[in-house]
């Protein structure tokens, strides 16, 4: 079991530099979990461009919402490359519809963070540090920005590696 954890804000270079990780690992074994939904042209276009990048090795899986459930499914010579665990985190802060439930989004990235600590797999998960900039107005803009700084430190405790990558270059935080 190996989880790294790549970091970085927008149009950063992370999840290319994620990609080239996987890539030095065997194309039989390689596995891509894609957790973006196509809500607008916007998403979809950056989707398509994601899609471009790779080619046929990469062994596609959609997962909006179970994550968890996906990750328990692989094996130790799988390599997953999970992107990204904050479109990820607005799934599941809006599986409720109009209200988030705070608990519910605990719950998840508990199984979440348990499932990657317990993988045999090889997993490189990329996610946004989305602490850096304003703080934004709107209580479910400031939920969603604390969660996601929360799983990102739980997920970082318990991976191998984590490195935040920006301006496309990577510097390691740990591992």
């Amino acid at each position: 079991m190996s989880l790294h954890l790549v970091l970085g804000g927008a149009r950063s270079g992370k999840s290319s530099f994620a990609e080239s990780c996987v890539l030095q690992f065997p194309q039989e074994h390689r596995h891509y979990v894609a957790t973006a939904t196509k809500s607008d042209d916007e998403m979809s276009h950056r989707i398509a461009h994601h899609q471009a990048r790779r080619d046929e090795s990469w062994q596609l899986h959609e997962c909006a919402l179970e994550v968890a459930t996906l990750i328990e499914s692989f094996h130790q010579h799988d390599v997953i490359l999970i992107d990204c665990l904050t479109l990820w985190m607005s799934n599941v802060i809006f599986e409720g519809g109009e209200t988030a439930d705070e608990a519910a989004i605990t719950q998840h990235v508990d199984r979440l963070v348990a499932a990657l600590a317990s993988s045999p797999a090889t997993i490189i998960v990329v996610s946004n540090e989305v602490g850096l900039g304003i703080i934004p107005m709107g209580e479910v803009t400031r939920l969603f920005v604390d969660h996601a700084g929360w799983m990102n430190q739980a997920i970082a405790k318990v991976a191998d590696k984590v490195t935040f990558v920006a301006a496309g270059l990577p510097m390691t935080l740990k591992g």
